[in-house]
């Protein structure tokens, strides 16, 4: 028996047909950088009296299985968990050099669940976390690093632990990474100037069903209202953010990556039509730069609040 090492860890994935029932087939190998998914079940105090001021044995509380997943951004994996979070795309294809444009919008009435697989091959050891449902996604975009997504789900349940894997011979569903330095971010289809860093959320709400059931457990999870943001810190040198967030008009805002292979063009956007803008502070902290921040949020009056479009080499996930 070996030590589990992350950089031996794995994760197989794939998307339930019942709520909680984990699938015997078509597992997809994705990358990761971190995962802090895992069942839990805190301990309640014992409040018998009459046996010494020693006390009883504790009990367990209901099960939780609530957490984050990091990914990398890439050209295709990123899309399993773009439908995760959206539902199922509507896909397009652009070219016969095979490659597809998929539409994710916010909104979908319905959304899936999935069991993922988290291995160490190393001890051996695995278990699968089921039920999973994506929540929240968060991107944070600089002028340099990795560019990764944040992830949060909402699990039912997760297996106990097993030598091993359930998933068989996944399919492996990866591509290039997009890169932070290839960023960009538009205005009513005009670059947007001086935006130092920034910040992309999207919510589902997940409402959880708390039923009472002898394995205290929950029974699912319900979309409900939908939550979209946007934060930007930028350099002060002009008033047309400024102006947006004075007189209250919406902005039609646009963050994206792109990235050639091969001679083909490949793409991931956010777009958000009808964003508004905070009136900020616009603090002087010394002789350097001054800085505004708006914590912006995205409306879906007449619109989706939120549209992911990503043109990739998979025609599905």
């Amino acid at each position: 028996m070996g030590y589990g090492q992350g950089i031996n860890a794995v994760c197989s994935a794939v998307r339930e047909t019942t709520y909680g029932v984990v699938p015997a087939s078509g597992f997809k190998k994705l990358s990761f950088v971190s995962h802090s998914l895992g069942e839990e079940r805190p301990l309640i105090e014992d409040d018998q009296l009459g046996f010494g001021r020693d006390g009883r044995d504790p009990s367990y509380d209901v099960a939780t299985n609530d957490g984050d997943i990091v990914v990398p951004v890439d050209r295709d994996a990123i899309g399993f968990w773009l439908q995760m979070l959206f539902g199922a795309p509507t896909t397009t294809e652009l070219t016969a050099s095979q490659r597809y444009q998929h539409v994710f919008n916010s909104g979908a009435a319905a959304l899936p669940s999935a069991s993922i697989e988290i291995g160490s091959p190393d001890v051996p050891s695995y278990s699968v976390h089921r039920g999973a449902m994506a929540n929240q996604l968060r991107i944070a975009l600089s002028r340099q690093g990795m560019l990764n997504a944040t992830v949060s789900l909402i699990c039912q349940g997760e297996t106990a632990e097993i030598p091993t894997s359930v998933a068989g011979t996944p399919q492996a569903l990866s591509g290039p990474r997009f890169a932070q330095a290839r960023g960009v971010i538009t205005k009513g289809g005009v670059d947007l100037g001086n935006v130092v860093s920034a910040d992309i959320s999207f919510t589902n709400g997940l409402d959880k069903i708390e039923t009472i059931r002898p394995d205290g457990r929950i029974a699912g999870a319900i979309p409900g209202a939908t939550a979209a943001a946007v934060r930007l810190q930028t350099r002060f040198n002009t008033l047309e953010l400024l102006n947006a967030a004075t007189d209250g008009t919406p902005i039609a805002l646009n963050v994206g990556w792109g990235m050639d292979v091969g001679g083909s063009n490949y793409a991931l956007n956010f777009s958000l039509p009808r964003l508004f803008l905070p009136r900020p502070k616009k603090p002087i902290q010394g002789p350097r730069g001054i800085m505004q921040e708006f914590n912006c949020q995205a409306s879906g009056q007449d619109v989706n609040k939120m549209t992911a479009t990503l043109i990739s080499f998979a025609p599905s996930f």
